[in-house]
């Protein structure tokens, strides 16, 4: 039954928007009597009202398709953006990525993705409560998002966990721009009232082809963060 309803709602609200979208296009209603060599103060009081009323509402309708337009755009901007920081959210980062494992398979240049996890999170937690937590996260964004190129994608795959896809971007120049992005957030501590906080981050790298998967390829960089982990424990 809701399928069915459903069809004719969606189609009436399509021919609504193009009714408005021809309504609002320039031109769409020419009601300048000059156009057809008729002065104004030569058409009857009646046909003058009514040509105010036309365009009266031309110009409403154009100011409400403006405004439904901006309420789209900031509705999509909602539904990409992580709830805590103004970085991608895991949904719209996935979907990137995918654009650039598509890019890839038809150009041919490697591209990379990287995966960082912040440390010591909970200790920040129980030290310092949720709020640092949560400003530390946004901190480690702000760090990344200043250490990118405009081409590149900062996202937040959940909890501490974030991901960056450099463009064209070898698995060599991935992991120098990875620990250049390390180091950077480790020498950045996070300003909390009148304490310093230290936060640092783990990493891993992965260099894609156009045969890869976005979920594999984040997979891919998520176990070599973790191999990555071990090694310094190893030798630390």
């Amino acid at each position: 039954m809701l399928k069915e309803r459903s069809k004719p709602m969606a189609s009436s609200a399509s021919r609504t928007r193009r009714a408005i979208e021809r309504a609002a296009m320039p031109g769409a209603i020419d009601i300048a009597p000059k156009s057809a060599g008729i002065s104004s103060k030569e058409l009857p009081p009646e046909v003058r009202e009514t040509l105010a009323k036309m365009q009266a509402e031309r110009e409403a309708m154009q100011r409400e398709l403006e405004d439904a337009r901006e309420r789209i755009a900031q509705l999509e901007r909602l539904a990409d953006e992580d709830s805590l920081a103004p970085i991608a959210n895991r949904r719209a980062f996935v979907r990137e990525l995918s654009r650039m494992i598509a890019f890839t398979r038809r150009y041919g240049p490697p591209s990379s993705v990287i995966y960082f996890d912040v440390n010591g999170m909970k200790q920040i937690n129980d030290t310092h409560g949720h709020p640092a937590g949560d400003a530390a996260l946004r901190h480690v964004a702000d760090v990344l998002c200043k250490n990118v190129r405009e081409s590149d994608v900062v996202g937040r795959l959940g909890g501490d966990e974030f991901g960056v896809i450099l463009a064209q971007t070898s698995q060599e120049q991935a992991n120098a721009k990875a620990l250049v992005l390390a180091d950077a957030i480790a020498a950045t501590p996070l300003q909390w009232g009148k304490i310093e906080i230290m936060v640092s981050a783990a990493y891993g790298v992965y260099s894609f082809s156009g045969s890869d998967d976005a979920q594999v390829a984040i997979e891919a960089a998520d176990k070599a963060m973790y191999t990555q982990k071990r090694v310094r424990r190893s030798a630390g």
